[in-house]
């Protein structure tokens, strides 16, 4: 039984996802969106489980949410990695309407009223991710004024095919001094360009998307910030929400890939011991327990996280590096358990056919999401340790 389910608040039952998980693959080979399972979501009242129930939500916690998304990716991680994006904004509503702000409640509203939000921040080349961009935010020349037009290019923008609002920043240098913007965007103005041909996650079709003078409204502009680290609550919940539900979904992947790994060592035998299962091994058996020990130590780690997000909990110069670190340890363990879950079933599951080898491609996705191990360590030694002098 899972966190939410023995809360009674689960919004996926054990039918839906065996309906997702029943698509997974062919969405997967064709490289497609899963529109099916955004209706069959959407229908649950999945995307707006987040939503306060004040705004007709189902009012869950980040927490079990982390719980829900888990389940999820254990059904189709590409499901889950897509629909995650739509999740951190209504978190990050969340996180700031908490401080007593409400300037980003109309994406509460607007999830409540059926939009699709979706990430609009990556950028090729940028590895300063939240904290500069290489796009133009450029003021309104309107008469009513306050708005932004947006001009660049943004990268692996989950939900491509179907989001309908995008929260996405950039650069306005028309001033003293360079200022971050922040804003929400429709599709006019927007162009899906490029291709999404990867090696896992397919069903998220993760495109670039083009803003040539992409409008967001006066109402719609939620921070002007100076570029560079922030501890402005909009900026912090990203960041938090962001690594969070990450964690989660490859957290889920990795304990699906221990369930199959489960079932397959019972099923096969080995005629080198007299036709004795391998769970009989004692070489499978210890690898398998060894992944399953790797995976249970996240599991703590990112329900504190997550509760810590909801309490609103602050740690100085290591909440941000507090959430890196849950987002790093979730995917590099669920690799790892991934990975043994593979050696331990057999050749059998180098077969495309085989679930075990699309979660192997899906799983590697988590090594490129942020924060990367690099800008972890960093943060951690210089908050341990102060910057290094130039």
């Amino acid at each position: 039984m899972t966190d939410v389910e023995s809360a009674g608040q689960g919004f996926l039952s054990g039918d839906l996802l065996a309906r997702i998980r029943s698509r997974a693959a062919t969405y997967d080979a064709e490289n497609s969106f899963p529109y099916e399972d955004l209706d069959d979501l959407r229908e649950a009242g999945y995307l707006t489980a987040m939503v306060p129930t004040e705004f007709g939500g189902g009012g869950l916690t980040l927490e079990q949410m982390t719980a829900e998304q888990r389940r999820l990716a254990a059904a189709a991680p590409g499901t889950a990695l897509a629909v995650n994006m739509h999740q951190v904004w209504v978190a990050v509503a969340n996180a700031v309407r908490a401080t007593g702000d409400d300037s980003v409640d109309f994406v509460l509203q607007e999830a409540a009223d059926g939009e699709i939000f979706a990430f609009g921040v990556s950028e090729p080349g940028n590895d300063l991710v939240l904290f500069a961009s290489v796009s133009e935010a450029r003021p309104d020349a309107r008469p009513d004024g306050g708005g932004y037009t947006f001009h660049g290019l943004k990268i692996f923008t989950s939900l491509a095919p179907v989001w309908t609002r995008l929260g996405t920043f950039g650069t306005d240098s028309t001033g003293d001094e360079p200022r971050n913007v922040w804003g929400f965007v429709s599709r006019e103005g927007t162009e899906q360009v490029g291709e999404w041909d990867v090696l896992g996650m397919r069903a998220s079709q993760s495109f670039a998307t083009k803003l040539d003078g992409a409008h967001a409204p006066a109402d719609r502009v939620v921070r002007i910030l100076p570029p560079g680290p922030t501890t402005d609550p909009f900026v912090v919940g990203i960041f938090t929400a962001f690594e969070t539900l990450l964690a989660a979904v490859y957290t889920g992947i990795a304990e699906r890939a221990i369930e199959l790994a489960t079932q397959t060592v019972g099923k096969r035998t080995s005629l080198k011991n007299g036709g004795a299962p391998y769970s009989a091994d004692p070489d499978i058996r210890w690898r398998l327990a060894d992944a399953a020990i790797q995976l249970d130590s996240v599991l703590p780690q990112l329900r504190e996280r997550a509760w810590e997000f909801d309490a609103g909990v602050e740690v100085g110069a290591l909440t941000l590096p507090r959430f890196s670190a849950v987002k790093s340890r979730a995917t590099e363990v669920a690799l790892d358990v991934v990975t043994k879950a593979v050696r331990v079933s057999g050749g059998g599951m180098y077969a495309n056919t085989n679930e075990l080898s699309r979660l192997y491609r899906d799983v590697l996705a988590g090594l490129f999401h942020p924060s990367d191990d690099e800008s972890l360590h960093g943060a951690w030694a210089n908050a341990l340790l102060g910057p290094v002098n130039p």
